[in-house]
């Protein structure tokens, strides 16, 4: 397969995914708890890659220690937690349609802290992606509104989370297998989560005394066997493959499978949060405009 299209064809993969995850997390929450669902995403995540570990845990990737740990808890511990505890405030579609930001954040960390360059357009893109942002979080009763910053600013928190660790992975990792990148991380995070989960939660209890655990528990390992397993894996692939900016729009995407689930599961979907989620991928689009055809995925 060529590998332009190969590349869009994870893009969109991916966008299917991570679209879905929104719905996932919430019907994994009809029963467990937002931190219960985030610590056996993870968990469950480390424990379906756990067969790689002796193959892909060598000594000499000790050396990128750092870089794992920080993508392990900046891409998937710290935003896990996050985006479950958004949703017990706000719809699934709303926290799928302002993940879209994490390109934005990725260009604003990448010039401010991974001295990336970029121009007056991306810049441009920014500004206009947080006013939509800004207006998406506004749309709605005025009642809801508080409630809407307040849990929104958690999907904020784990966009700026998404953004470091894209940079992270292309700054530091680019050297390193895919697969092995992710076991590392999951090494890493998947221990501590099991032991939170185990030792702080409620978790057990629900699942011997709920007569809908199992089918909560099963949503939640659809979660996190492809929305976290498989599909960092073949993020990996794609950021090494073209460009942190590239990997990261798979948010173009996002947003759209996010919200026809929501309308499917009967939440809120009014035409201005059409309106100002174009607004994002505007700001999405510009963030992303290069001056040269070299900066675009092969």
């Amino acid at each position: 397969m060529n590998k332009k299209i190969l590349n869009w064809f994870i893009l969109i993969l991916l966008a299917l995914i991570w679209g879905s995850s929104f719905i996932l997390m919430k019907r994994g929450m009809e029963v467990y708890s937002s931190d219960e669902v985030a610590a056996l995403r993870i968990f469950i995540a480390f424990l379906f890659l756990s067969p790689l570990i002796l193959r892909h845990v060598k000594l000499h990737f000790l050396k990128h220690w750092k870089a794992f740990i920080g993508m392990g808890v900046l891409g998937n511990l710290i935003p896990a937690f996050l985006f479950t505890k958004a949703e017990t405030g706000i719809s699934s579609s709303l926290a799928g349609m302002l993940n879209s930001l994490t390109p934005l954040f990725t260009l604003l960390l990448g010039v401010m802290l991974f001295k990336s360059k970029t121009r007056w357009v991306n810049a441009l893109g920014i500004a206009i992606g947080f006013f939509g942002a800004i207006g998406l979080l506004l749309v709605g009763k005025s009642e809801n509104m508080d409630n809407n910053l307040l849990f929104g600013f958690y999907v904020l928190l784990a966009t700026i989370c998404y953004a470091l660790s894209v940079n992270i992975i292309k700054k530091h990792l680019g050297e390193v297998n895919s697969i092995t990148s992710t076991v590392w991380a999951m090494m890493f995070i998947g221990p501590i989560a099991g032991v939170y989960l185990f030792t702080f939660t409620d978790f057990t209890f629900r699942l011997a005394t709920n007569p809908n655990a199992l089918n909560s528990l099963g949503y939640v390992c659809i979660l996190a066997i492809f929305g976290t397993a498989i599909s960092v894996i073949i993020f990996n692939v794609l950021i090494k493959n073209t460009n942190a900016l590239f990997a990261s729009s798979v948010t173009y995407l996002i947003p759209i499978v996010a919200m026809t689930w929501g309308i499917f599961d009967n939440e809120e979907v009014m035409p201005m949060h059409f309106a100002w989620i174009g607004l994002i991928l505007l700001g999405v689009y510009l963030v992303n405009k290069k001056k040269s055809i070299e900066s675009l995925p092969e």
